[in-house]
């Protein structure tokens, strides 16, 4: 026995809101912090932040983000834009009660956490942004990330949907797992299971489909004027990210009025909640409290 808990211990509830209906684990009690995953996870890739948050004396509200896991999968590309997303989550901070909430979001969370610290500071106690920074110092951080966003053109495409499963999701593996075989780690192994259910790469797809068209890497601003984030802010960011450089995520404190913070975790990648994650408890737990 090693004592580490099952990673589906937590329950989770199905939730009806305005849009959709999500998939939510809500656990513990205290000052809420609520946990965004990205592509292509679930809310159980916070496992171990739920655990150590609750046992800090926190309120954990992790919701399985429309499109994946067990929530909502709509089929129309529009369902996904960022207004629909981010109504998702106040939607469902308003049926859990919570007025204020903590928020540590990564990948395809973090625009929404910063889109929810700049139009609804009040509600926004603190933001952890993991790996992916503000969205106008993501578009302004040159040539260099756009060179790494290459798979969000290929995205846009029905080809990736038919090339991504191709040879046991070789491709997939390779770039952003280095190569994981199946089998050999349950978190690539998760991954791949929700993603060959029906609909459910198409869902994922979707949101680069909705909310990073083609015409995105021939600007350098989404030409949005978001308010200055006010709360206090800490970003997160993998040495070995595959996908995001860190000139997007260091750049970001040019957004930030109040307190900044920006942490670097050497040798690990783009999932580091899991592959790094008593470093990510400790930050985060010190953070939020």
């Amino acid at each position: 026995m090693t004592g580490e808990r099952d990673p589906h211990e937590f329950e989770a509830a199905r939730i009806g809101l305005s849009g959709a209906t999500l998939n939510v684990i809500d656990v513990g009690t205290g000052p809420a912090v609520l946990l965004l995953h990205g592509f292509p996870d679930r809310a159980t890739m916070w496992r171990y932040q739920i655990r150590a948050l609750v046992d800090a004396g926190h309120r954990v509200i992790a919701p399985d983000l429309r499109g994946f896991g067990d929530s909502d999968r709509p089929a129309d590309p529009a369902a996904y834009s960022l207004t629909a997303l981010t109504t998702d989550v106040t939607d469902l901070l308003d049926h859990c009660g919570v007025d204020h909430v903590s928020i540590a979001a990564h990948d395809w969370g973090a625009p929404i956490g910063w889109g929810l610290a700049a139009t609804a500071p009040d509600r926004v106690r603190h933001l952890a942004a993991l790996s992916v920074g503000h969205p106008e110092a993501f578009m302004s951080a040159g040539l260099e990330q756009k060179q790494l966003s290459w798979y969000m053109l290929w995205f846009q495409f029905q080809a990736a949907e038919e090339q991504l499963p191709l040879d046991d999701w070789a491709m997939f593996r390779r770039w952003i797992h280095g190569g994981i075989p199946r089998g050999q780690d349950p978190d690539v192994d998760r991954q791949l299971a929700d993603l060959e259910r029906p609909g459910a790469l198409v869902a994922g797809l979707n949101w680069y489909r909705a909310n990073m068209p083609p015409v995105v890497f021939a600007q350098d601003s989404f030409g949005v004027d978001l308010p200055p984030i006010t709360c206090p802010v800490l970003a997160i960011h993998g040495e070995h990210d595959p996908a995001l450089g860190e000139r997007q995520i260091i750049e970001s404190k040019k957004y930030v009025t109040g307190p900044w913070r920006y942490v670097k975790l050497p040798d690990v990648g783009h999932f580091f909640p899991v592959t790094a994650k008593e470093r990510v408890n400790e930050l985060l737990t010190e953070f939020f409290t």
